[in-house]
């Protein structure tokens, strides 16, 4: 297998994720009343960090290896879409899920809301590249 297979392959299960986020995982979260919220905040978190960290290893290591084995401008793409993604969560989504976990608070889930939809985004741009990377 190809580093642009693997590539493809990382890349397709990370969209996957996240829109899965995006759709079903943020909108239930969002959903919890203030009473039941660091409830349900703090297994929201212990369950999804350890698909965060699979899913995030996987995209780093297929990005880094189909860059060492000869990029491309579509492989440059699927790097920068996934690039950005991962840096949305590091330098947003992260920070917005510490803050949350103080307590609700209605500005901070709809900006969690919106950095959620930029992820989704570049996740969706990174699948582009992906693809052209693969050959398809």
């Amino acid at each position: 297998m190809s580093w642009e297979v693997a590539l493809l392959a990382a890349t397709g299960v990370h969209l996957g994720f996240q829109v899965t986020v995006s759709t079903l995982a943020y909108p239930a979260l969002a959903a919890v009343p203030r009473s039941r919220w660091s409830e349900a905040h703090d297994a929201h978190s212990r369950r999804i960090v350890p698909l965060v960290v699979g899913v995030y290893a996987a995209v780093l290591v297929s990005c880094v290896g189909a860059l060492t084995d000869g990029p491309s401008y579509a492989v440059g793409l699927a790097v920068v879409g996934n690039g950005l993604a991962l840096g949305l969560t590091a330098l947003a989504a992260a920070p917005l899920h510490g803050r949350l976990g103080r307590g609700r608070d209605d500005v901070l889930v709809s900006r969690l809301l919106l950095v959620d939809r930029g992820r989704t985004a570049a996740a969706a741009l990174a699948l582009g590249g992906a693809i052209a990377a693969a050959g398809w």
